[in-house]
């Protein structure tokens, strides 16, 4: 059954790293590994470095979505960008990528909900999607034996694939494109020579680079703080369930502000809460609290505020905040970030898929896990160089990552290729967050 890569699974890719590359991406999730394979293909020199085992963290905890629907607007061009390499991904991965175009589902349960679709449909219109909305009559025959929803917001074109075999799967196709790629060997910092990174520092050695990529997730704020840089990041815990297998009642994504789910290729589903959030408060998370605040408001009745413990790394409250590059650094004190999922949550959403759907009745629960999301204030990523030259981050991906990952890898390896993204990047400018500019949270639906 589809879970998060195991904590204990052995090394992959146990290669240490050169002496010298083009090249060092820190993090082994979708948008490092992506990176790393359009920057090997463009004939750089590229170290991988995971601290635990590539996708161990969000990349193969997510939901498996692969969705335009509801985008931010900035976001939007990437992803529908994305939506096409996916195809390509899996002409040249088959399986194991596990595409299936079987679209997204937001589904209304008053005449508010419809409106607030209706209010996404513009963005949709422009980019030439297939969204459209759907009323009652029709959505029996998407979903049969529901109840309570008088309409949905859907987009046939959206997909979904298996994250913990199409991530391992795409750094293998990385690694035969030339990407050396070290698991099990944490990043512990970068070095800089009149203004622009150098090197990287890896517990297993030096790596003399021109350019280096922070791609680590929720630890990127932290690592990027040990380099004198800073910006927001809100770690936020998310919590998945996967059923046993049951009747293929519904192919694709679908959601409402109870629950979220779709269908896997093992025949069971992944269940997750729908807008349920749990925030973990720490030192980092407390002294940026003030840009949170918008997003905080806007879900306060569904968000839990909780004190980062040292279980919640990396904001917790007893994590170093600097430490020396010639020391055990706290990634490899937790080579993957492996939270206890809310099981209230998990029992309030197999009622409501119960509520929702009387025939089928309560889910039988196979496996719970949660992962933590990388948010930032405005809840879209930095795709970025960062103020010291030749260092940047894509980060921040606020739970949106997995779909829109290869895109993302795409803008950054031309970013550090040099040449034109072919997107608007100003609204994940690395300086929005320090330049006087107003947080602007994106769509709600």
């Amino acid at each position: 059954m589809g879970g998060p890569i195991p904590i204990s699974a052995p090394p992959r890719f146990p290669a240490n790293p050169p002496a010298q590359s083009d090249v060092v991406v820190v993090g082994g999730g979708i948008a490092g590994v992506m990176t790393a394979l359009y920057l090997a293909e463009a004939g750089r020199r590229v170290v991988l470095c995971e601290k635990g085992r590539i996708a161990a963290e969000q990349s193969s905890r997510n939901w498996g979505w692969v969705r335009q629907q509801g985008r931010d607007p900035a976001e939007l061009p990437i992803m529908i960008e994305a939506m096409r390499l996916w195809q390509d991904l899996d002409q040249r991965l088959g399986d194991a990528v596990g595409l299936r175009q079987t679209g997204t589902t937001y589904l209304a349960a008053s005449p508010k909900d419809l409106e607030n679709f209706v209010s996404w449909l513009p963005h949709a219109r422009h980019h030439g999607l297939d969204t459209r909305l759907i009323e009652r009559a029709e959505l029996d025959a998407i979903l049969p034996n529901a109840a309570g929803w008088i309409g949905a917001l859907h987009t046939a074109s959206d997909a979904r694939a298996e994250p913990w075999t199409a991530v391992p799967a795409i750094a293998a196709l990385a690694a035969d494109r030339g990407v050396t790629i070290c698991e099990g060997c944490a990043v512990r910092g970068i070095e800089t020579t009149a203004g622009r990174v150098s090197a990287a520092v890896t517990e297993k050695g030096r790596v003399e680079a021109p350019q280096v990529l922070l791609a680590a997730g929720a630890w990127s704020s932290l690592f990027a703080g040990n380099a004198g840089m800073r910006f927001p990041q809100l770690s936020v815990r998310a919590t998945v369930a996967a059923t046993a297998g049951m009747p293929e009642f519904h192919s694709g994504n679908a959601a409402d502000p109870g629950f979220a789910f779709r269908r896997r290729l093992d025949g069971g589903f992944t269940l997750a809460p729908g807008i349920g959030h749990d925030f973990w408060i720490g030192p980092s998370a407390f002294r940026n609290l003030a840009q949170f605040l918008p997003q905080v408001r806007r879900d306060l009745r569904h968000t839990r505020l909780s004190p980062a413990s040292p279980r919640d790394y990396p904001d917790a409250w007893g994590t170093p905040r600097r430490w020396r590059l010639d020391r055990p650094s706290p990634f490899e004190r937790m080579r993957v970030l492996d939270p206890q999922p809310n099981l209230r949550r998990v029992e309030a959403l197999a009622q409501a898929f119960a509520a929702a759907f009387p025939v089928l009745g309560k889910p039988a629960i196979d496996r719970v896990w949660a992962g933590m999301i990388d948010v930032t204030p405005d809840q879209v990523p930095i795709l970025d160089e960062s103020p010291v030259s030749g260092f940047y981050v894509a980060t921040g991906l606020s739970g949106h990552g997995f779909g829109i990952g290869p895109g993302v890898g795409r803008v950054m390896a031309d970013l550090m290729l040099g040449r034109a993204p072919g997107h608007d990047l100003s609204r994940f400018r690395f300086a929005r967050f320090s330049d006087g500019s107003r947080i602007e949270l994106g769509p709600s639906i």
